[in-house]
């Protein structure tokens, strides 16, 4: 079981890309470890996880993007 775990993070972990992964690999860790622990469902786990900590990631990217400030389109004077 341990191993087909790993292999499934590994294939996940170097298929995907760092765009489409944002948060991805972390939430499925995290829901891999607390699946396991709640009646070993460590798959469901790390697809739910994935599934959050890849909307938590898109949140807090959209945060960012709103919170940093408009560059100024300033006239130059010659």
């Amino acid at each position: 079981m341990k191993t087909m775990i790993v292999t499934m993070m590994t294939a996940l972990a170097l298929s995907a890309s760092p765009v489409a992964a944002a948060g991805c690999l972390k939430g499925a860790a995290v829901g891999g470890v607390a699946g396991h622990f709640a009646g070993h469902h460590a798959i469901l786990g790390a697809a739910a996880g994935c599934a959050i900590g890849h909307h938590r990631a898109k949140v807090a990217e959209r945060q960012r993007v709103a919170a940093a400030p408009a560059p100024t389109t300033a006239p130059v004077h010659r």
